[in-house]
């Protein structure tokens, strides 16, 4: 059994036990539950960066990236220095992430917060949009082309952005639906984690206009944004570079003005 089969077996186990405390009823009486959406996929079509900045304290890949920050304050330097929005990771055994983090980001910024989570349930979107998420990560990966369907659609319903997650061509061609906001290219192969940015540049010509083009992973420097932005990218998803760093908004801040 490879990482992400692991991911996804504990997943299953995890959102079984909160089907089982916390009913969706519950979550749609969230105070955070009939707030507007603030669209990434807006942010990015408008944007000059494109960048996605990431709280991850740490990965299957790297270990331990950085469990000394406050997400909070983090959060509002990633807003200050430009970025579009934020991915958040709420997985707790695999990335350190949890909920609690998404609602302390939703407290202290006002920009698109996307929920970072391996979703296999509806439960999953009902759960982000109740704890302040304005985009939802789908995995083609993980998912059947009907689960991408009911499962974006469900989105859409309760006014999420959706970001499509996709490693080759033929998760590629069982996504393409209206209910897709953004496609995601993740450079990094789940099964073995080398990073490779030949795959954003090899899907982009297969990726239709209407949806916005994200690359995700191995992503560090200006000129990888550069070039990718020549195949059609605008959205950058960067994670571990800034966050391997003492201070992550500060980071951000310098690598956004160079890139401008």
């Amino acid at each position: 059994m490879n990482i992400l089969d692991r991911i996804v077996s504990d997943k299953r186990k995890e959102v079984s036990l909160k089907k089982s405390v916390i009913s969706i009823s519950q979550f749609e009486q969230s105070e955070l539950f009939n707030r507007g959406n603030n669209s990434l996929a807006e942010a990015l079509r408008n944007s000059n960066t494109g960048i996605i900045a990431e709280h991850k304290r740490r990965s299957p890949s790297k270990s331990t990236i950085n469990q000394n920050t406050n997400v909070g304050q983090v959060a509002k330097e990633y807003e200050n220095a430009g970025v579009c929005g934020m991915s958040v990771l709420t997985d707790i055994k695999y990335f350190g992430g949890s909920l609690e983090d998404l609602i302390l980001a939703r407290a202290c910024v006002r920009m698109p917060l996307l929920r970072k989570e391996f979703i296999i349930d509806e439960y999953q979107i009902i759960e982000a949009k109740a704890h302040g998420a304005d985009v939802i990560l789908l995995i083609a990966a993980i998912l059947s082309s009907e689960e991408i369907k009911r499962y974006s659609e469900l989105a859409k319903s309760l006014n999420l952005d959706v970001l499509l997650e996709v490693h080759n061509e033929k998760e590629l061609h069982k996504s393409l639906m209206p209910s897709i906001d953004m496609l995601g290219v993740n450079n990094r192969n789940l099964k073995t984690f080398d990073v490779d940015l030949k795959t954003s540049k090899d899907l982009s010509k297969l990726i239709p206009d209407e949806f916005v083009k994200v690359s995700e992973s191995g992503i560090s420097s200006i000129e990888a944004i550069q070039d990718l932005k020549q195949f059609g990218y605008q959205g950058f998803l960067i994670g571990e570079n800034f966050m391997k760093t003492d201070n992550p908004g500060k980071s951000a801040t310098a690598f956004i003005k160079k890139l401008n």
